[in-house]
């Protein structure tokens, strides 16, 4: 007899059982909303969901249910220090994202829990849809995990390496 994993839930569908993995609801649904004329892709990060607009991360959503955790809560804006100033002028309540464990970080938090929420989020939106240069960043490439990744990496930065005269006799 075969066990029912955690996180599942028994669906009927035409007669038939079959254990089908749950999803967590979306959290601010209203911001993929906003941007769907963009056709935005997500993808888990983090435990929230990272809203890409072609190759840029330009949001992400989060809204943890511990306690401890709903500081952060809210959108994420992907964005560098140098915009922090212009932007806080038009999201008063943006701040540094606290779970980071650093003061100032590129990724900043419109927060679910301060006024006008929505509306800040909305302008956010705002801006992405006009391709404000402030709002989205293109991720650095993966890196491979695991011995044979290291193995790799360090081979090709040996090929790499600038080759010296010293070593040759003239």
């Amino acid at each position: 007899m075969s066990k029912t994993r955690r996180n599942t839930t028994l669906l009927s569908l035409d007669g038939s059982l079959f254990p089908v993995k749950q999803r967590k609801p979306v959290p601010h649904e209203f911001v993929l909303e906003a941007l769907a004329s963009l056709s935005p892709v997500t993808r888990p990060m983090f435990g929230c969901l990272a809203i890409y607009v072609g190759d840029k991360i330009v949001l992400i959503l989060r809204d943890k249910r511990d306690r401890s955790q709903a500081a952060d809560n809210g959108v994420w804006l992907a964005t560098t220090a140098e915009h922090h100033q212009s932007l806080r002028r038009e999201f008063p309540h943006m701040r540094s994202i606290q779970a980071l464990g650093k003061k100032v970080t590129g990724w900043q938090v419109l927060p679910a829990d301060a006024e006008e929420f929505e509306q800040a989020a909305l302008h956010a939106c705002e801006l992405v849809l006009a391709g404000d240069p402030r709002i989205g960043k293109v991720p650095g490439a993966r890196r491979a995990s695991g011995p044979g990744a290291r193995k790799a990496a360090k081979s090709s930065k040996r090929a790499k390496a600038p080759k010296t005269t010293a070593n040759k006799r003239t």
